[in-house]
């Protein structure tokens, strides 16, 4: 497998991560579970710094 397609497939993955957390947060929050919503939103900074690497590498490889 190239690293290129890997690399979109893991920031793929990093974005569907995000999209998930930031779906179970705003779940939790209507709930009022707010500690549940801290760590949703603690995942939510981890993850989308880390789609932003992938991204940067990424985005000059040629296919």
């Amino acid at each position: 497998m190239d690293h290129k397609f890997f690399g979109v497939a893991l920031l793929c993955a990093f974005l569907m991560m995000n999209i998930v957390f930031t779906q179970f947060m705003v779940h939790q929050y209507y709930y009022e579970n707010y500690v549940n919503v801290l760590i949703f939103g603690g995942l939510n900074l981890g993850v989308f710094p880390l789609a932003l690497i992938i991204y940067k590498k990424t985005k000059n490889e040629k296919a």
